[in-house]
């Protein structure tokens, strides 16, 4: 037998939640078929099987949570007879392949082979459903609302996010209140906050928090208490960025490029040149990573993501671009793989699309440093003795201290201003 194990989809990832079942106990599974939505502390991601078989068991029910490496079903190969589930596997083993079981309790060859039962009780398989997006999923479990109740609006009448968004507004039908899946159920049960939150006053909606805004909130609060931020902010003229823009999205056409993606092409160039700053501290010791995977931060409708563009200092311009546009596009669509949210070394944050001028933005752990991007603004500026119009551009360099020290930062910043401000050595 093969059991699946609760996989490490992100690097601050330390248990998971299984979103929804696409299999139930007695399928057959083929490679590359999708088994289970899981939902980590970033995004629900579809885990796909490795070995093809019949799905024997399911340990871990729709809506509740697992450590990493723990069984969350098994796959038998077709024919055989389910097997029970071994103990948790040990959190340094792989965990996105499948866990052959000892010989030793394989099934004696002379013994018949039963067809799978479907598991009863805890692993019981959900009912059938209409097609839907693992983030419409995700939002119908949040709110509870039966899926079976609504017509999909996507292709092939898949159920995507508008479906969702519209049954929450009332414009289709819910799930009556003794039918609330078993998360809401809980959130509901769960005890009542202080007086201070005032959740009694008819003026006031409680909104439950959702997986992913607890874990942002308990991880970006441990960033700021444990990591001793300080901060550095330069003024760059933005004038030859923009017009070095212009010239490359003429010879690209029709492919585009943007002031961030030049921003994020310009951190890569100047984490090659200072690797002090692509850096994460541990007790043990300071880690200097080799590759400069640059992190990307993207608003969802939840909060926020940073998928990660690797090797960024590698790619060209328009690599970044095109790459950074499907990354976001997929954030936004809860479809980000788990490679393509770990691994990054630095992130970019840019508020400049908001008409913010500056900002300082929170470290995303394990990274040592973050750039704010503000808004290029339209100033008067002193060039030659003469005071002429001229546009301003504020980033804003957060740094772990533990990792690194003024002089550091600024010497990176001081190097990133010139990039931005040369902008043809970004390419060159």
């Amino acid at each position: 037998m093969t059991e699946i194990l609760m996989p490490r989809l992100s690097d601050t990832m330390e248990e998971g939640v299984v979103s929804s079942w696409q299999k139930k106990p007695g399928d057959p599974v083929a490679v590359g078929d999708v088994i289970v939505d899981i939902e980590t502390d970033k995004a629900v991601m579809e885990y796909e099987a490795y070995e093809a078989g019949v799905l024997a068991e399911i340990l871990v029910a729709e809506g509740e949570s697992a450590p990493i490496g723990a069984p969350i079903a098994i796959v038998t190969p077709t024919g055989a007879a389910p097997a029970k589930a071994a103990e948790p596997a040990a959190e340094d083993k792989p965990v996105l392949a499948a866990v052959p079981e000892p010989a030793a309790a394989a099934t004696p060859a002379a013994a018949p082979a039963p067809a799978p039962v479907p598991a009863q009780g805890k692993g019981t398989a959900p009912r059938s459903r209409p097609p839907s997006s693992p983030l419409a999923r995700r939002l119908a479990r949040d709110h509870g609302i039966d899926l079976g109740t609504l017509t999909g609006s996507g292709p092939g009448g898949r159920i995507i996010r508008a479906d969702i968004e519209a049954a929450v507004r009332g414009a289709a039908s819910v799930t009556p209140a003794a039918s609330v899946t078993p998360v809401t159920a809980a959130v509901q049960a769960a005890p009542a906050q202080p007086a201070t939150a005032r959740q009694d006053d008819p003026d006031v909606e409680a909104v439950p928090l959702s997986r992913f805004r607890k874990v942002a909130a308990r991880r970006l609060t441990e960033s700021k208490r444990d990591a001793p931020h300080f901060y550095l902010t330069r003024e760059v003229d933005a004038e030859p960025l923009l017009a070095f823009r212009g010239t490359l999205n003429q010879a690209l056409a029709p492919a585009k490029v943007s002031v961030n993606d030049l921003i994020v092409k310009a951190c890569a160039t100047a984490l090659r040149e200072h690797p002090a700053v692509n850096v994460s501290y541990t007790e043990d010791a300071l880690l200097q990573h080799k590759r400069v995977n640059v992190g990307v931060a993207v608003a969802v409708d939840e909060g926020l993501l940073v998928p990660v563009i690797h090797d960024a200092d590698r790619k060209s311009v328009s690599q970044i671009g095109a790459e950074t546009r499907e990354l976001a596009g997929r954030a936004r669509d809860g479809k980000l793989g788990a490679r393509e949210m770990s691994g990054g070394t630095f992130s970019v944050s840019n508020l400049g699309m908001y008409g913010v001028a500056s900002f300082s933005a929170v470290i995303n752990p394990p990274e040592a440093a973050i750039l704010a991007v503000g808004a290029v603004r339209d100033e008067p500026v002193v060039k030659d003795g003469q005071v002429v119009p001229g546009k301003r551009l504020a980033v804003t360099l957060s740094v772990d201290h533990r990792a690194c020290d003024g002089a550091t930062g600024a010497q990176f910043l001081a190097r990133l201003a010139e990039l931005l401000e040369r902008p043809v050595l970004i390419v060159a």
